[in-house]
């Protein structure tokens, strides 16, 4: 049975392996890390909202453009 995954909560190990499937490049836990701690999103568990994860990233490129 494939692994169910909870968009709402995955770890930075799995948000990274899909983070890389989905653009064809490495991204490592670290980075996922480092982008989840900036925001503070990490929960209390360790893992990450993917909706917030991006939410954070899209935020953070537009940041100072209007």
């Amino acid at each position: 049975m494939p692994e169910q995954l909870n968009p709402a909560a995955l770890t930075p190990e799995t948000l990274a392996r899909l983070l890389s499937a989905s653009i064809k490049r490495v991204v490592t836990e670290e980075q996922v890390l480092e982008i989840a701690e900036a925001g503070n999103l990490l929960s209390t568990g360790g893992t990450i909202n993917l909706v917030q994860y991006a939410a954070f990233v899209v935020g953070e490129k537009y940041r100072g453009q209007n």
